[in-house]
């Protein structure tokens, strides 16, 4: 794994280019707080909902880190990650070439999802649906709820803001604060969060529950929340 401490990046805006994917997991690991909690939450709920013979599909699946563990433990699972990165889908493609039940598939989530002849029991979006236009997430989220199957699960995780200015503020400064304990200057810090602007969009805690009520779940939670980054099961 390559240290991110020394990535530098080549635009004003951030992009998922070469330079990222090579440093990504690294990256992930000193930026996420409570990182390998959230992932093995992740973990156990997929396979908690996961049934024989359907499909899990990961939107945004990156290198894919998401599902990297389900796949040897769900062999009767089809795996299906979408990634519109082309350095990421090559990696992740790299990382499960050695497994027939895993499809790496470059696809816009703002025309809808792919549809398959198996149920699909389990839609993961981890830290992928910031990163679209608000005004898309609604229809986003609309069609993963008429995707899944009756008992099937959304998992989502998200970046997100505070209820309010004041505790948005103290949430993001002890993020920073964490970044810092993690290697990051903050210069680094800061140049980041600038070449972010307008690229990763964070919605409230509340408004995300909201857009999850809106397309049709009822059944709904927070399973897991540190600081300013949350994750939501909604079961169908």
């Amino acid at each position: 794994m390559q240290n991110s401490l020394e990535h530098e990046p080549k635009t004003d805006k951030w992009q998922f280019d070469e330079e990222v994917t090579d440093v990504f997991d690294d990256m992930l690991e000193r930026s996420i707080p409570d990182y390998y909690n959230m992932r093995e939450l992740v973990h156990k709920l997929t396979k908690k909902y996961a049934r024989p013979n359907t499909v899990i599909l990961d939107l945004g699946c990156s290198t894919g880190g998401s599902f990297k563990k389900a796949i040897s433990e769900l062999p009767d699972n089809f795996f299906v990650g979408i990634e519109i990165s082309e350095p990421m889908r090559r990696k992740a493609k790299e990382n499960f070439k050695k497994f027939n039940n895993v499809e790496i598939i470059n696809h816009d989530l703002r025309e809808g999802l792919p549809s398959y002849d198996k149920n699909i029991s389990v839609i993961l979006s981890v830290l992928t649906i910031q990163f679209t236009p608000i005004e898309y997430r609604l229809n986003i989220i609309k069609n993963i709820y008429q995707s899944l199957s009756k008992g099937g699960v959304f998992i989502f995780v998200e970046k997100v803001l505070g209820e309010t200015a004041e505790i948005d503020n103290t949430l993001v400064k002890l993020y920073y604060d964490l970044k810092g304990e993690n290697g990051y200057t903050q210069e680094k810090i800061q140049k980041k969060r600038k070449s972010l602007e307008g690229v990763l969009v964070p919605v409230t805690s509340s408004w995300n529950i909201e857009l999850l009520k809106k397309a049709g779940f009822e059944d709904i939670d927070c399973f897991w929340r540190y600081l300013n980054f949350a994750g939501y099961i909604a079961v169908k």
